[in-house]
């Protein structure tokens, strides 16, 4: 039933949004570094200086919003999947790749009426601490090099804004359209995302199907969501990295700022070359392997039959 299927893909999302968010925000601040200060080299040494700078649950910063807004994103695109996937079948024949693609590119349509705000407001306290970082090492840097400031410069303090301040200077300054900003490359990188995803794990999920009636085992279901989801975050990275350029409302020092994607595309390629488009992409596999593996695994089993195939079967 939909309900069931809602409640199998919101449950799904928080469960994976939980064990994978400190990737995703090494990935945004990855992604986010140009070539003016960089303040890592890598998700490690990301992951290493957000510990020490902001505390363990630094690297949770964003989750917040992630975890209220998760359960309806991946609601919406696993139900409408399934929604896209029935209508397309001629009485109940095997789907053509074709049509399998058309029901993942309706899913990821629909999905981008919550993916959109959620990203951007995640995006902003992501990268908060690594502008908060930046700021404070090139004040280091022109202390040490001044001098006459020596002793007399003030500490650069960070103040912590939250989503809910974001949204309501978004809402008061741009009204609801504030919340969208960078729907078109969302649009960009979740629709191809949903195209090549959901074909290449419904084909990947049949091999283990001994038989067509029969649902297959929940590793194979967790696997295939894992290749299926690093494959298609890969392959949609450098829309990624576009979408994450455009959707951020601060910059660091030097940085560049975009006016649209054909702009942001542009310099991006001028400036840091071709190789930039690639930028985190490790990091989003990483993300996206388990985050819909597991996704996959509570969706298409069902919570209930997922834990009692982990509990010990007991017998009378």
């Amino acid at each position: 039933s939909l309900p069931a299927k809602l409640i199998n893909g919101g449950i799904a999302g928080l469960i994976g949004v939980t064990c994978v968010f400190p990737i995703d925000l090494a990935k945004t601040r990855l992604q986010n570094q140009q070539n003016g200060q960089r303040m890592y080299t890598s998700m490690s040494d990301c992951l290493i200086k957000t510990i020490r700078s902001e505390g363990y649950f630094g690297m949770y910063r964003g989750a917040a919003v992630n975890l209220t807004l998760v359960t309806p994103e991946k609601a919406i695109k696993l139900a409408a999947n399934d929604f896209f996937r029935h209508h397309l079948s001629k009485d109940g024949k095997k789907l053509t790749l074709l049509r399998e693609m058309l029901a993942g590119c309706g899913a990821g349509t629909c999905q981008v009426i919550v993916t959109t705000p959620m990203e951007m407001l995640k995006i902003q306290l992501q990268d908060a601490g690594r502008i908060a970082a930046q700021k404070k090492l090139m004040a280091a840097q022109t202390q040490l090099s001044s001098s006459s400031a020596a002793g007399s410069a003030e500490p650069v303090v960070e103040t912590r804004t939250t989503a809910t301040q974001i949204t309501r200077e978004l809402l008061r300054s741009k009204g609801i359209t504030g919340l969208y900003k960078g729907l078109g490359a969302t649009l960009l990188r979740d629709v191809p995302f949903s195209i090549v995803y959901f074909p290449l794990f419904a084909n990947l999920n049949k091999l283990g199907q001994k038989d067509p009636n029969v649902k297959a085992p929940f590793y194979v279901s967790f696997l295939s969501g894992c290749v299926a989801g690093s494959t298609a975050a890969v392959a949609v990275n450098p829309c990624d990295v576009i979408k994450t350029r455009l959707q951020s409302l601060q910059r660091g020092v030097n940085e560049d700022t975009y006016s649209g994607i054909l702009d942001c595309t542009k310099k991006i390629w001028q400036n840091e070359g071709p190789m930039a488009f690639l930028k985190g992409a490790y990091c989003r596999a990483l993300v996206i392997a388990p985050l819909f593996g597991i996704a996959q695994v509570v969706y298409f089993i069902g919570i209930a039959e997922f834990l009692l195939d982990m509990l010990p079967k007991h017998r009378a």
